[in-house]
Parts: C-alpha cells; structure tokens; sequence
C-alpha cells in the first residue's frame, strides 16, 4: 500500500531531534510522497531544505498562516509572491492559508484580506490552495467566492482555483457546500479516528471518496490509537485504515484512490 500525506509540517521544531527518522518511517509505512505546507516567512528556510534533501518525495507549498499574520504581513506577502515568480520556483501550491478565528478576531479583516491577496495567486500562477478554516466557514467561502469572481471579471477568464480545505471537520452542511467548489478537495486526518467524532458519518452520507484526500497536518492532531502524542505521516495508515471502514472497501483501493486524488489536486507533485 503506498499513500501521499497532503499536509505536513516536517520542517517543525517537534522534529528537530529526529527528522530522518521520521522520514524513513514514513516511507516504511508507504509514503510515496508527503506535501509540507508553508507557514510564514521564517520556515521557507527549513522547508525548502528538507523538500531539497529528498527531491521527488517531499514537496513545499508557499502561504501566510492566518495565525502567523503578524504586524508585517502586508511586507511578507510582496516578498513571499515574488519567490513564486522566480524561475523553477518548487511550490505545488499555495498554501497554508485561510481564515482562523478560533483564539483571536482581532485581525478579523486583515485576515480576509491577505486569503484574498493569496487566491489571486493561484489563480495568477495556475496553482492549487491549501485552505485551513477555523470558526470561519461562511467568512471563507465568501471570500474564496467572490475572490475568483473579481478576478474573472478583471481577467476575462473561466478559469478556476482547485485545491484542499484542509482538516475537514464541519457538519454535512458545510460539506456539501464545500463539494460545491469544483476541484477541491476535503483533507481528512486523524480527527475522523476519535471515537466521539461526527465525521464517519458525515462522509459516508455525503462525501464520495473521490472528493477525498489524506492528511496528518503532523506534528498536531495524531489519530487513534496514537491520540495524544506528536503526529507524523507513517500514521497516515490509520486513517486509511478508518476510511476503509467507512467505506466498506479495501485499505489499497482507499490509498490509490486518494492518491489519485492527491495527484490531480496538485499536478507539480507528479
């Protein structure tokens, strides 16, 4: 069984003390690639080393967190677009972005305007998002809608933005709102391991597979029986295992399907 981990922070500081350790237990447990979203302008360093050290498995994303916004985000951004200007830039995508109003509303607006600025370059640079949302469902897909109107209507174009919302764990609603965003996929992790979560039902009534991708978003977010300790990709099997269930199908046919999946969201990573 081989699988890709779509969201990873293997550039983290939990791993500072076993990296490769981690890697290599992760490629034993079938990894055949593992995508390392971005966070802020300081870990663009050690991502792109760890994505340099293991060309053709580890894959970096370029993004501003919402959590790490911070008082010069309006510098960052200009300075994070340009790398992806640059010739042979390695990004997949655009990520991690969104909204997170979970701790702190103060930079209620500023969020939604940097998610903005964000979409604009996947659709300018023709590269997929990576989308986390946290108390912000509505406020993100009204941002993420009229973003890709505006820039239609100043464009001339049809073309759209595709992606993950990454760490799905909203209601049936919600989901069915999000499969309405064509190309887009729902990142599924750890959370649909805990035994009090609402989430196997929820796919299982409205989500097919094929609209499905993945993730351990390690080090957080560890899923049974590894709940409470740091994550990291090799438990990616877990979830597969989990998904299996749910969907009444073999563990191989769950990871080459959401591989398949994985593939066609982000076309740079095959």
């Amino acid at each position: 069984m081989t699988f890709i981990d779509t969201h990873s922070h293997l550039y983290d500081e939990a791993f500072a003390s076993d990296t490769e350790d981690v890697i290599q237990r992760a490629f034993e447990a079938g990894a055949s690639k593992i995508f390392l979203p971005n966070i802020n302008a300081e870990t663009l360093k050690p991502m792109l080393a760890l994505a340099r050290k293991y060309p053709g498995k580890l894959y970096p994303m370029l993004g501003l967190h919402p959590e790490d916004l911070g008082q010069t985000w309006r510098d960052d951004l200009p300075q994070m677009e340009a790398l992806l200007q640059e010739p042979d830039a390695p990004y997949i995508a655009v990520g991690e972005i969104g909204l997170d109003y979970y701790w702190d509303r103060s930079l209620y607006e500023e969020q939604q305007e940097a998610f903005a600025i964000q979409i604009e370059w996947s659709l300018k640079y023709d590269l997929p998002l990576m989308i986390h949302t946290r108390d912000a469902h509505r406020e993100m897909t009204d941002v993420l809608q009229s973003s890709i109107g505006k820039w239609q209507s100043r464009q001339s174009s049809n073309r759209q933005t595709t992606g993950v919302f990454h760490c799905f764990g909203g209601s049936a609603e919600e989901a069915e709102e999000l499969l309405r965003f064509e190309g887009f996929m729902l990142g599924i992790g750890g959370v649909v391991t805990f035994k009090k979560s609402k989430l196997p039902d929820i796919l299982r009534e409205v989500v097919p597979l094929e609209r499905i991708v993945v993730e351990t978003d390690s080090p957080y977010l560890a899923p049974t029986p590894h709940r409470g300790k740091r994550n990291e990709t090799a438990f990616v099997v877990e979830v597969i295992r989990k998904l299996a269930e749910i969907y009444r199908l073999e563990e191989e046919e769950v990871a080459e399907i959401t591989t398949r999946n994985a593939l066609k969201t982000f076309p740079k990573a095959i």
